[in-house]
C-alpha cells in the first residue's frame, strides 16, 4: 500500500473535489482490501488532476492471489491508448468493461472501471485488473467469492461503497482468507467457506450450516449468562456494515458484516469471520502481565513511602541538627524515587508522563527546603513528555536537586522567589535550563558546578548522573537580569516519542 502523505498529495490535486469528497475516497481505500480478494484482481484508484490528466492516485493487491503489478503504479499516468475509455468510464451510469485486453507478462487482463460516486460527483475510477487465468475452472470457492466483490464493486458506482455507517476501527482485520459466509436478504447461510467453516467449529458448532439462520447457528452457541454484544445480532443477519465477536465454548470469532445492494435494495451479505482465540488469549495474558508490573510498582511505591515516613521520624528524634538536615535530605530523595513508582504504577508499561510526575515532585522539594516565610514559585516552558523509568528515576533525583541547591543559596535571606524550567526535546536529546532570580550566580556555583553543603551529596547525584549515567553536560552561569541559570544537556538512554 501507499503511504498516506502521498496519497494525500495527489487527493489535493485532485479536479472538482472538496473535503467531503476527499474524504470519502480515504474511506474507500481504507476498506477497499475486501473487493480485491474477493475479485481475486488488483485494484487501482486512477483520479482526474486539475490539469485535466488522469493519475493513479492509489493501488490495492490482492492478498487471496498472486498479484499483477509487482512495480508501485501510484503517480503514473495511465496510458495514452486508455484515456479514451477512461474519459468514458467517468460519464457511464455503471461499471465498464474494457473493449480491449492487455498483457502483464504472460497474463491476459481484462479491465473493468466502476465511476466512484458520492453526492451526485464522479471523483475518479476504480479499475479493476483481472487476470483471465483465474477465471478459468472455477470451483464454487473460487465464484462466490467472486461473485461477491462484483456486488461489492459495482456498489461503488451508486455511492452505496464504502459505507457511510460502517465501522472503520476493526480491531479484528479480517480478510477473505480468514473466512466468509454469503448470506440472502433474510440471513439465510448461502455459502459458507471451509475456514469459516472450522471458525464456527470451534464455538461448539456441528450442523450443516448452508440453508440455516446464521443468527440461529450464532444464538445457539451461546449460554444463558454469556455477554452479547449489541452489535451481534446485526452482524449475524448481515442487515448492517458493524463488526462484534462471539464467544463460547473457549473460543472466540471476530466477525463483520458487510451489506450486498443490488439495483433495488438489499440483496444479501457478506460475513467475514477470523478465529481470534489465540489474540484474545494473549491479551488477557498481556493485561494480567501489565496488573502485575503496576501492582509492582504500586509495592515498591508504598514501600518506599514507609522508608520515607522512617527516616521523616528519626529525624524528628535526633538531637543533631547536623545529623536531621542529612536524614532529611534522604528523606527527601527515596519520596523523589516513590513518586516516580507512583507514576508507573498507573501505567500499563514501564512509561511515565514525565511532566505530571516532574511537576509533583518541584512542587514537593520547594516546599521541604523552604521556611515557613518563604514563598518560591515554579513555572514550566516546554514539555518533557513520556519518558521510560530507566530515564525518570535519575532525572527525577537531578532536577530535584537543582532546585533544592536553588532554593538552598540563591533564595537565602529571601522571602520570595521564581524558578523557571524550560525544557527543549528532539528524540532522546533533551536539554534542561533551570533558572531563578535569586541571590546570583556566586551563590549557587563553584568554578561552573553545583556548591557543595553539608555531605556534598546533591553535588555529587547531579554530576554522576548528568555526565556518567547520561553522557551529557552540566554548567552553572549568571542569568541576564540576576540570578542563576544551571543549563544541562543530555541523550535520553531509551528514547521515546514525545
Amino acid at each position: 500500500m501507499l503511504d498516506m502523505a502521498d496519497f494525500s498529495e495527489i487527493l489535493a490535486s485532485c479536479d472538482d473535489c472538496d473535503e467531503e469528497d476527499r474524504e470519502w475516497l480515504h474511506h474507500l481505500v481504507a476498506d477497499w482490501q475486501v473487493i480485491a480478494d474477493l475479485s481475486f484482481a488488483d485494484l487501482l484508484l486512477v483520479l482526474r488532476t486539475k490539469g485535466g490528466t488522469f493519475k493513479v492516485a492509489e493501488q490495492c493487491r490482492p492478498s487471496t492471489v498472486m498479484s499483477l503489478r509487482t512495480e508501485d503504479v501510484v503517480g503514473t499516468v495511465p496510458p495514452e491508448d486508455r484515456q479514451e475509455e477512461l474519459e468514458q468510464a467517468m460519464k457511464s451510469k455503471g461499471v465498464l468493461r474494457s473493449n480491449k485486453l492487455s498483457t502483464f507478462g504472460k497474463a491476459t487482463v481484462c479491465d473493468v472501471y466502476a465511476p466512484i460516486r458520492h453526492k451526485g460527483k464522479t471523483l475518479g475510477l476504480v479499475v479493476r485488473e483481472t487476470n483471465m487465468a483465474t477465471r478459468e475452472s472455477n470451483g464454487r470457492y473460487e465464484s462466490e467469492s467472486i461473485n461477491a466483490g462484483k456486488e461489492l464493486f459495482e456498489m461503488i458506482t451508486r455511492g452505496e461503497f464504502p459505507y457511510s455507517d460502517s465501522v472503520l476501527n476493526q480491531r479484528h482485520n479480517a480478510r477473505v482468507a480468514d473466512g466468509f459466509f454469503v448470506l440472502t436478504a433474510g440471513g439465510i447461510v448461502r455459502y459458507a467457506s471451509p475456514n469459516a467453516i472450522s471458525c464456527f467449529r470451534r464455538l461448539g458448532s456441528v450442523d450443516t450450516m448452508t440453508g440455516q439462520y446464521l443468527s440461529e447457528i450464532g444464538t445457539s452457541l451461546l449460554h444463558k449468562n454469556d455477554p452479547v454484544p449489541d452489535s451481534l445480532p446485526l452482524v449475524l443477519s448481515g442487515k448492517a456494515a458493524v463488526d462484534s465477536e462471539l464467544d463460547a465454548n473457549g473460543s472466540a470469532v471476530s466477525m463483520r458484516s458487510l451489506p450486498l445492494y443490488g439495483r433495488h435494495g438489499r440483496i444479501g451479505s457478506i460475513v467475514l469471520c477470523r478465529d481470534v482465540t489465540e489474540l484474545r488469549r494473549r491479551e488477557k495474558e498481556l493485561q494480567t502481565k501489565d496488573a502485575t508490573i503496576s501492582e509492582i510498582h504500586h509495592r515498591v511505591k508504598n514501600n518506599l513511602q514507609a522508608v520515607s515516613a522512617l527516616l521523616r521520624l528519626q529525624a524528628r528524634r535526633t538531637k543533631s541538627d547536623e545529623v536531621r538536615k542529612e536524614l532529611e535530605e534522604a528523606q527527601r530523595r527515596v519520596q523523589t524515587i516513590a513518586v516516580v513508582h507512583e507514576g508507573l504504577s498507573q501505567t500499563a508499561d514501564e512509561i511515565v508522563d514525565f511532566d505530571k510526575v516532574i511537576s509533583n515532585l518541584l512542587k514537593m522539594s520547594v516546599d521541604l527546603a523552604t521556611t515557613s516565610d518563604q514563598h518560591i514559585s515554579i513555572s514550566y516552558v516546554g514539555k518533557f513528555g513520556m519518558m521510560p523509568a530507566q530515564d525518570a528515576t535519575p532525572l527525577s533525583l537531578v532536577l530535584t536537586e537543582l532546585v533544592n541547591n536553588a532554593v538552598e543559596h540563591g533564595f537565602e535571606g529571601r522571602t520570595e522567589g521564581h524558578i523557571t524550567i524550560s525544557v527543549g526535546r528532539g528524540g532522546n536529546n533533551l536539554n534542561v535550563v533551570v533558572e531563578d532570580d535569586g541571590n546570583g550566580y556566586s551563590t549557587e556555583s563553584d568554578e561552573g558546578r553545583a556548591k557543595s553543603s553539608g555531605s556534598g551529596l546533591g553535588t555529587q547525584i547531579i554530576n554522576t548522573f548528568v555526565t556518567n549515567d547520561f553522557g551529557g553536560t552540566v554548567r552553572w552561569e549568571p542569568r541576564r537580569d540576576g540570578g542563576t541559570r544551571a543549563v544541562i544537556n543530555i541523550k535520553l538512554r531509551v528514547a521515546q516519542d514525545v
